[in-house]
């Protein structure tokens, strides 16, 4: 099952309010500015999966031109956040188990082997940033009935993970292991707005992350792929009780 319609509580709409003006800056053309705030629009779920991005009131709410806007789109339809379809536009791409358990196969063979690789060539700066990241992480709070505190675990969660992952020295491995993490991320944040979580995270950061400045290649590594295997079947589950197929 899909979620939502043309009718979607995500639609964006002429009430939505940009938090702030666009302008080419020198360093981020509006489009790529446009992709940002669409992509974390999605990944919130303030966009719902499978609702439609109605061109005419987005431009009216960013107060952009078409052109940036169609720019931003394309972005976000190469990350697989996006889908355009002849005499339909723009959808934000629907969510399934079948794209989630791709998506957590995928990080575990990618994200591993650049956990692998940082750790065979990284160095006592990324040591350092790890369990800097580690800190600012296990310190933070994650309550359901205060929003604000998981966006901003969110936040300290994903610098956690591709600091685990900086010190490989492949730009295009860290490329899609972000690519991946967005995509996980629309799944989870769903997941933690009912639950706040229901594992001892903490534990399983710490343990990765110790095991990474250690240079314990095998454990570390397989730490990191439990943890994410784990929370693949922490989701497939939830999505099963809402009945996504």
């Amino acid at each position: 099952m899909d979620a939502s319609d043309d009718g979607a509580r995500g639609a964006l709409t002429e009430e939505d309010a940009p938090s702030a003006a666009f302008a080419d800056d020198g360093k981020n053309t509006i489009g790529s500015q446009l992709a940002s705030r669409l992509r974390e629009a999605i990944i919130s779920g303030e966009l719902e999966a499978g609702s439609k991005i109605n061109l005419d009131r987005a431009r009216k709410t960013f107060n952009v031109s078409l052109s940036p806007l169609r720019e931003g789109l394309a972005r976000l339809i190469s990350d697989g956040l996006v889908e355009f379809q002849d005499n339909r536009g723009y959808r934000v791409a629907p969510i399934s188990i079948g794209n989630l358990e791709e998506v957590t196969t995928l990080r575990e063979e990618l994200e591993v082997f650049a956990l692998r690789e940082s750790i065979r060539v990284g160095d006592v700066e990324w040591e350092g940033n790890i369990m800097r990241a580690l800190h600012r992480l296990n310190r933070t709070e994650r309550d359901a009935a205060r929003p604000e505190t998981l966006e901003y675990w969110e936040t300290l969660h994903r610098e956690f993970h591709l600091t685990l992952i900086s010190g490989c020295g492949k730009p295009l491995l860290l490329h899609f292991c972000n690519l991946l993490l967005n995509l996980n991320d629309r799944y989870r944040r769903a997941f933690l707005v009912r639950t706040s979580g229901d594992r001892n995270v903490g534990q399983e950061h710490s343990e990765i992350a110790q095991g990474a400045v250690a240079r314990d290649v095998e454990y570390a590594c397989e730490k990191l792929r439990q943890h994410i295997h784990r929370t693949g079947t922490n989701l497939r589950n939830h999505l099963a009780t809402k009945g996504v197929v």
